[in-house]
Protein backbone atom coordinates (compact mmCIF):
# COMPACT_ATOMS: atom_id res chain seq x y z
CA UNK A 1 0.00 0.00 0.00
CA UNK A 2 1.51 3.48 -0.73
CA UNK A 3 2.25 5.69 1.85
CA UNK A 4 -0.22 8.43 0.54
CA UNK A 5 -3.10 5.77 1.01
CA UNK A 6 -1.74 5.28 4.74
CA UNK A 7 -1.62 8.78 5.16
CA UNK A 8 -5.11 9.46 4.36
CA UNK A 9 -6.20 6.39 6.20
CA UNK A 10 -5.05 8.07 9.27
CA UNK A 11 -6.29 11.26 8.03
CA UNK A 12 -10.11 9.93 7.18
CA UNK A 13 -10.18 8.37 11.02
CA UNK A 14 -8.83 11.91 12.61
CA UNK A 15 -11.91 13.12 10.23
CA UNK A 16 -14.48 10.66 11.94
CA UNK A 17 -13.18 11.33 14.92
CA UNK A 18 -13.54 15.10 14.81
CA UNK A 19 -17.01 14.09 13.61
CA UNK A 20 -18.09 12.15 16.31
CA UNK A 21 -17.54 14.93 18.44
CA UNK A 22 -19.54 17.37 16.21
CA UNK A 23 -22.31 14.71 16.81
CA UNK A 24 -22.42 14.39 20.45
CA UNK A 25 -22.18 18.35 20.22
CA UNK A 26 -25.11 18.09 18.18
CA UNK A 27 -26.77 16.39 20.27
CA UNK A 28 -25.97 18.18 23.88
CA UNK A 29 -26.47 21.77 22.74
CA UNK A 30 -28.71 22.93 19.11
CA UNK A 31 -26.94 26.28 19.84
CA UNK A 32 -23.59 24.86 18.70
CA UNK A 33 -25.08 25.33 15.50
CA UNK A 34 -26.24 28.20 15.63
CA UNK A 35 -23.13 29.86 17.37
CA UNK A 36 -20.67 28.00 15.01
CA UNK A 37 -22.03 27.25 11.33
CA UNK A 38 -25.61 28.53 10.74
CA UNK A 39 -24.32 32.22 12.00
CA UNK A 40 -26.08 34.17 9.19
CA UNK A 41 -30.37 33.01 10.28
CA UNK A 42 -29.47 31.71 13.93
CA UNK A 43 -32.94 31.49 14.90
CA UNK A 44 -33.45 28.76 11.92
CA UNK A 45 -31.66 26.41 14.30
CA UNK A 46 -33.53 24.05 16.92
CA UNK A 47 -33.18 21.27 18.57
CA UNK A 48 -34.80 18.94 15.71
CA UNK A 49 -32.63 20.77 12.75
CA UNK A 50 -29.35 19.97 15.21
CA UNK A 51 -30.20 16.20 15.84
CA UNK A 52 -30.41 15.42 12.07
CA UNK A 53 -27.78 17.44 11.72
CA UNK A 54 -26.06 15.18 14.02
CA UNK A 55 -27.57 12.22 12.82
CA UNK A 56 -25.99 12.80 9.28
CA UNK A 57 -22.49 13.43 10.52
CA UNK A 58 -22.35 10.43 12.71
CA UNK A 59 -23.63 8.88 9.27
CA UNK A 60 -20.82 10.03 7.48
CA UNK A 61 -18.11 9.43 10.10
CA UNK A 62 -19.02 6.29 9.88
CA UNK A 63 -18.61 5.77 5.97
CA UNK A 64 -15.15 7.64 6.48
CA UNK A 65 -14.14 5.28 9.09
CA UNK A 66 -15.20 2.13 7.39
CA UNK A 67 -13.17 3.86 4.45
CA UNK A 68 -10.31 4.06 6.66
CA UNK A 69 -10.44 0.15 7.49
CA UNK A 70 -10.97 -1.29 4.08
CA UNK A 71 -9.66 1.52 1.92
CA UNK A 72 -9.00 -0.82 -1.18
CA UNK A 73 -12.72 -1.61 -1.12
CA UNK A 74 -13.44 0.74 -4.50
CA UNK A 75 -17.43 1.19 -3.53
CA UNK A 76 -16.90 2.14 -0.40
CA UNK A 77 -13.93 4.75 -1.70
CA UNK A 78 -16.74 6.01 -4.12
CA UNK A 79 -19.32 6.13 -1.40
CA UNK A 80 -16.75 7.82 0.75
CA UNK A 81 -16.00 10.34 -1.69
CA UNK A 82 -19.92 11.55 -2.15
CA UNK A 83 -19.79 11.74 1.58
CA UNK A 84 -17.96 14.43 1.37
CA UNK A 85 -18.84 15.68 -2.09
CA UNK A 86 -22.38 16.24 -0.53
CA UNK A 87 -20.91 17.86 2.70
CA UNK A 88 -19.27 20.09 -0.11
CA UNK A 89 -22.48 20.97 -1.27
CA UNK A 90 -24.31 21.14 1.48
CA UNK A 91 -21.95 23.99 3.03
CA UNK A 92 -21.40 25.76 -0.31
CA UNK A 93 -25.26 26.24 -1.11
CA UNK A 94 -25.83 27.47 3.12
CA UNK A 95 -23.39 29.84 2.60
CA UNK A 96 -23.93 30.91 -1.35
CA UNK A 97 -27.55 30.21 -1.81
CA UNK A 98 -29.29 30.08 1.39
CA UNK A 99 -27.66 32.73 3.19
CA UNK A 100 -27.88 30.87 6.31
CA UNK A 101 -24.18 30.35 6.71
CA UNK A 102 -21.61 32.96 7.00
CA UNK A 103 -17.99 32.42 5.51
CA UNK A 104 -16.47 31.84 9.32
CA UNK A 105 -13.80 29.37 10.17
CA UNK A 106 -17.13 26.86 11.35
CA UNK A 107 -18.20 27.04 7.38
CA UNK A 108 -14.63 27.12 5.93
CA UNK A 109 -13.36 24.27 8.03
CA UNK A 110 -15.37 21.36 6.46
CA UNK A 111 -15.27 22.86 3.21
CA UNK A 112 -11.71 22.81 3.24
CA UNK A 113 -11.57 19.26 4.26
CA UNK A 114 -14.33 18.39 2.31
CA UNK A 115 -12.88 20.11 -0.84
CA UNK A 116 -9.28 18.55 -0.06
CA UNK A 117 -10.36 15.19 -0.07
CA UNK A 118 -12.34 15.18 -2.97
CA UNK A 119 -9.46 16.61 -4.55
CA UNK A 120 -6.84 14.28 -3.58
CA UNK A 121 -8.80 11.57 -2.77
CA UNK A 122 -9.55 11.48 -6.67
CA UNK A 123 -6.53 11.63 -7.58
CA UNK A 124 -5.01 9.44 -5.34
CA UNK A 125 -7.67 6.32 -7.34
CA UNK A 126 -6.46 6.35 -10.40
CA UNK A 127 -3.30 4.30 -10.06
CA UNK A 128 -5.25 2.08 -8.34
CA UNK A 129 -8.29 2.25 -10.59
CA UNK A 130 -5.34 1.24 -13.51
CA UNK A 131 -4.49 -1.61 -11.89
CA UNK A 132 -7.94 -3.20 -11.11
CA UNK A 133 -8.71 -2.57 -15.09
CA UNK A 134 -5.34 -4.44 -16.13
CA UNK A 135 -3.55 -1.03 -17.48
CA UNK A 136 -0.53 -1.24 -16.04
CA UNK A 137 0.93 1.70 -13.97
CA UNK A 138 4.72 1.72 -13.17
CA UNK A 139 5.68 2.63 -9.62
CA UNK A 140 7.61 5.31 -10.93
CA UNK A 141 4.76 6.78 -12.26
CA UNK A 142 2.11 5.91 -9.14
CA UNK A 143 5.44 7.69 -6.59
CA UNK A 144 5.55 10.57 -8.72
CA UNK A 145 1.71 10.77 -8.46
CA UNK A 146 1.67 10.12 -4.81
CA UNK A 147 4.47 12.69 -4.27
CA UNK A 148 2.86 15.46 -5.76
CA UNK A 149 -0.79 14.88 -3.79
CA UNK A 150 1.51 14.85 -0.28
CA UNK A 151 3.43 17.84 -1.08
CA UNK A 152 -0.14 19.49 -2.45
CA UNK A 153 -1.39 18.71 1.41
CA UNK A 154 1.92 19.88 3.19
CA UNK A 155 2.01 23.03 1.22
CA UNK A 156 -2.16 23.43 2.16
CA UNK A 157 -1.40 23.20 5.38
CA UNK A 158 1.46 25.45 6.05
CA UNK A 159 -0.39 28.29 4.44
Amino acid sequence: MSRFLNLLRSWLVMVSVIAVGNTVQSFRDHSFLSEKLYTGTPDYVNGLQARTFGIWTLLSSIIRCACAIDIQNRTLYHITLWTFFLALGHFLSEAFIYKTAALTIGVMAPLFVAGKFFYCGHADWVPMYGRATGSEWSEAEEEELNVRILNFIYNSYII
